[in-house]
């Protein structure tokens, strides 16, 4: 991965602000990633959430709090598309390394490190993500491309 990728991580605008729930995006390819999960999170505060707000209103000054759920909420909902309704596989990065390259693979100090957590319940792998949102959010998290392997496995190297 670039180091564009490897920095890229889901990254919202000012809590509490106009834009709120609004993602950040650098120039570059992890954009279209940035986008899709835009869009469900918007779905997610206008349609999936219970306020008294009307529609419009229910997107502006969420706080950091709803912004987690709502990237949450998001990335489950993708995943388990992924999966084709029947599971979801959130992938992590954990200090182990969990296989030795051999052949052609060339080491990245990335990919050997990712662990896998399968999940037959889509509100159980949101609970886990909601869990672990730093992971894909937090400064030098690698977040989307965690997102990326999440996605892949989820809807398995075969299909």
């Amino acid at each position: 991965f670039s180091c564009q990728w490897a920095k890229a991580h889901f990254r919202f605008r000012q809590p509490c602000s106009a834009l709120a729930y609004g993602l950040e995006a650098d120039k570059g390819g992890t954009r279209a990633i940035l986008m899709a999960v835009q869009a469900h999170i918007i779905r997610h505060l206008l349609f999936d959430r219970s306020t008294a707000d009307a529609h419009l209103e229910r997107l502006q000054g969420i706080g950091r709090r709803e912004q987690g759920e709502a990237l949450a909420a998001a990335l489950a909902q993708l995943l388990w598309a992924a999966g084709g309704g029947g599971r979801a596989t959130v992938c992590l990065l954990t200090m182990a390394t969990h296989f030795v390259p051999r052949g052609d693979y060339r080491a990245d100090s990335f990919t050997e490190r990712i662990q896998l957590f399968d999940f037959w319940e889509q509100a159980a792998a949101e609970e886990f993500i909601s869990a672990h949102i730093n992971c894909f959010r937090g400064k030098g998290s690698h977040g989307v491309i965690l997102f990326l392997y999440s996605l892949l496995f989820s809807r398995t190297l075969e299909r």
